[in-house]
């Protein structure tokens, strides 16, 4: 409790000390993690990412769901099953099982590489935040940058999330101009 009234206090002062009307030489920043996902373009492209993989599992969820369904389906239709011999039905009804279990894997890895690829997503994006921060900060001469989530109430003026933004999208752009120059570079190399 006395280390965050202390750093309540340290943040006070600084917003008094170094408040001005423009960002360059304010006390200090607010960033809004969120929007920074939201708006940069690694943001975007961390997200892309994660809907794919989502969507793979989805697909692999609802194949042995529709499976499942239709062999359900089967052992529900008395119809159908008199018509089959008793190994057929004890076929069917194995074949049931293992698809159930098979469902279950399924779901339980789902979730499992949801977690993990959230979790990816969020070490990067904080990771390539905070570089951007840095940069900002050194930049504008500004001691401190907060995540908002820190924060119970700020003033808007030291919400500096749209300069980070424009940062991360900076480095996106550098990044990707690398990229597409060692591609060059190696598909010259391979035509030689």
């Amino acid at each position: 409790m006395r280390n965050k009234s202390i750093l309540l206090t340290a943040i006070a002062c600084l917003a008094t000390v170094g408040a001005t009307a423009g960002i360059k030489g304010s006390s200090f920043g607010i960033v809004d993690f969120s929007t920074c996902i939201e708006d940069s373009k690694f943001g975007k492209q961390e997200k892309e990412s994660f809907e794919s993989l989502k969507q793979q599992m989805l697909s692999m969820l609802g194949d042995t769901e529709k499976q499942l369904n239709e062999v359900g389906q089967k052992l529900q239709d008395q119809d159908y099953l008199d018509g089959l011999s008793p190994e057929g039905e004890m076929e069917l009804k194995s074949r049931f099982q293992a698809l159930n279990e098979e469902m279950q894997r399924y779901q339980q890895q789902f979730y499992q590489v949801l977690q993990q690829a959230n979790s990816k997503l969020v070490q990067t994006m904080a990771s390539k935040i905070n570089n951007a921060s840095k940069i900002v900060a050194k930049d504008y001469k500004i001691p401190l940058i907060l995540s908002k989530e820190a924060a119970f109430f700020y003033d808007e003026k030291f919400d500096i999330t749209q300069v980070v933004v424009n940062q991360l999208n900076e480095e996106f752009e550098s990044d990707s101009k690398k990229l597409s120059d060692a591609a060059t570079t190696t598909n010259d190399a391979e035509a030689k």
